[in-house]
């Protein structure tokens, strides 16, 4: 079997791990227990997590920088052990409301090395023409680590505390990230004597990588497109993400339809992850990135004007399927634009963007209902959104050409 799909493995056991199933998702578990014991509201205990998406946002491009200059691996197990540790330290917690930002913003900041960003380099890497397909499985790692830990963090807290909940999250995530990227994660396929997807190369030596430094980047139509493409991408993802189950409750659904719903959305983001992954190796990747943005919109749509139970449970599927897609199409698509030689710096500013339109995009579709009582105007500003993203990448040529590293 060819050594890549090694890589992609323990890239998936080391995004099971990373920001987003540890952190992002257990969030809402840790609320009430902290409010609980503390005595903070929840909008004030709801800061920490925009804290730490402001550290991750911030700290993104920097840690990008570090994967191309130094590579990924040591990038990743020095991030992985100071991301634990900093979860563990939250069993000394204080009742300081400066304190647990101060932490939660640190989280963030040590956590970017984690993300998908450094992974993504190596599998592209080894890859090049089933380089959506690696990327997709090795994305899903962070879908089976999102459905796992929330039940883990729930008995660990009703069985234990919240403290020891934390200090075992932080224990998973080193013990995880440390053994599959110390023994399994490779560079390159020329350090190995391979080609990528496994041809037999010269003797192990320097590689040159191609493509564009992050200055040239910089001055391209392309990168700004891509930022704000998927930036205002994002505002809209988590604008109905975070809303997605009132919008379904106002929108007639049960509380066991909106669990239902929920499966779905999940069961969406897994198979658009996969699909995405597959079409890209064999389509044009801004097509693909268009008729994705669209059914997005579609599910907006949907959200927006209402009807029969069987619609809602459709745009949640719409929903999902666009959501998976995301981070396999900014991967794919820096990898195929600006090439690999600077591709962590690169990937890293658009993941950056992606992230800060998580912070806005929910206190944007909140205040929306706040003031007109329904979701149903901030829907109709949503909506535009995709479509903005399909006019800046419908802009896009055909991939560049960089030559074949020396």
């Amino acid at each position: 079997m060819f050594y890549g799909w090694r890589i992609v493995f323990a890239s998936a056991a080391g995004l099971a791990v990373h920001f987003g199933p540890m952190v992002a998702t257990t969030f809402g578990i840790f609320l009430l227990p902290l409010e609980n014991e503390f005595g903070w509201s929840r909008a004030e205990i709801s800061l920490a997590f925009a804290a730490a998406t402001l550290g991750l946002s911030l700290a993104q491009p920097v840690t990008g920088r570090a994967v191309d200059k130094y590579g990924a691996r040591p990038i990743i197990m020095t991030s992985a052990v100071l991301m634990g540790l900093v979860m563990a330290s939250l069993y000394l917690l204080p009742a300081a409301l400066w304190y647990f930002y101060l932490l939660f913003f640190l989280l963030g900041c040590v956590a970017t090395g984690s993300t998908p960003v450094p992974f993504a380099k190596v599998v592209s890497r080894w890859f090049d023409k089933r380089r959506g397909l690696a990327l997709a499985l090795a994305i899903v790692g962070s879908s089976v680590g999102a459905a796992a830990t929330p039940p883990l963090t729930q008995w660990l807290i009703s069985e234990h505390s919240w403290r020891i909940a934390y200090v075992v999250l932080g224990l998973v995530t080193v013990a995880v990230i440390l053994p599959t990227t110390g023994l399994l994660l490779r560079e390159s396929p020329e350090s190995m004597n391979l080609h990528p997807d496994g041809v037999a190369s010269r003797p192990a030596g320097a590689t040159h990588l191609a493509g564009h430094t992050r200055q040239e980047a910089f001055r391209m139509f392309d990168f700004w497109a891509m930022v704000a493409a998927f930036f205002v991408m994002s505002v809209a993802f988590h604008a109905c993400l975070i809303h997605l189950v009132p919008m379904l409750r106002d929108g007639g659904l049960s509380a066991e339809g909106a669990a239902v719903a929920a499966s779905l959305f999940a069961l969406g983001i897994l198979v658009g992850r996969i699909a995405t992954g597959m079409l890209l190796d064999h389509f044009f990747a801004p097509r693909i990135a268009i008729a994705i943005f669209s059914m997005f919109a579609l599910a907006i749509a949907m959200f927006w004007f209402g009807g029969p139970q069987w619609l809602s449970y459709l745009a949640v599927i719409c929903l999902g399927l666009a959501q998976g897609a995301e981070f396999d199409l900014m991967a794919y698509l820096v990898s195929r634009y600006f090439g690999l030689a600077s591709f962590g710096e690169i990937y890293s500013f658009i993941f950056a963007g992606f992230t800060l339109g998580g912070v806005i995009g929910p206190p944007l579709m909140g205040l929306g209902y706040d003031l007109t009582g329904a979701y149903t105007t901030g829907l109709a500003m949503l909506f535009v959104l995709p479509l903005f993203s399909i006019g800046m990448i419908a802009r896009f040529g055909p991939y560049p050409t960089f030559g074949k590293a020396d």
